[in-house]
């Protein structure tokens, strides 16, 4: 499947933003925490970038982009590189662009979605409870594994990867 064409059914797999920006010390990629009680109090394996579902009949570009705006509240106008998809466990492909952008991360919001607690009552929590740009070595250690050879292919985009300098320079 290539990363232009959506396939339809349950498994069309999911799309997302790589952001990134440009630093004197080196490149940093835009990274999100999920919300909810699962990934409370984890850092190291459960960062993502701003990615989701793509909706059946959607081109893959169109659901980043909408991912991204649902789960930031920002958007970003690219040009957009496609990275190679990764399978996910589910058997889907993610796919992913990455684009360069300085966002103002103070204006992030995220939508929210509804967990019952222990009482039974709906409770409204954000899909995303943090943001941050990371150095690589930060983006590194805090990427979720599946992702992580997404984040390889795009720190080596940006000239940081096995042999190269991590700093950029």
């Amino acid at each position: 499947m290539s990363a232009g064409k959506a396939s339809s059914g349950a498994n069309a797999g999911s799309a997302g933003l790589l952001v990134y920006r440009r630093r004197l010390d080196g490149p940093q990629v835009l990274l999100v925490h999920p919300g909810g009680p699962f990934w409370r109090g984890k850092e190291l394996r459960a960062w993502s970038f701003p990615k989701g579902r793509i909706r059946q009949w959607e081109q893959p570009l169109a659901a980043a982009r909408r991912e991204f705006g649902e789960e930031t509240g920002l958007e970003v106008d690219g040009p957009f590189l496609p990275l190679s998809p990764v399978r996910r466990s589910g058997g889907g492909l993610t796919f992913c662009w990455m684009t360069e952008a300085d966002l103002d991360l103070s204006k992030a919001r995220s939508n929210t979605f509804e967990l019952m607690d222990r009482r039974g009552a709906p409770r409204s929590l954000p899909e995303i409870d943090a943001y941050e740009y990371c150095d690589a070595e930060l983006a590194l250690a805090r990427i979720h594994k599946s992702l992580l050879p997404v984040l390889d292919e795009a720190l080596r985009h940006l000239g940081v990867g096995p042999g190269r300098p991590v700093s950029g320079t």
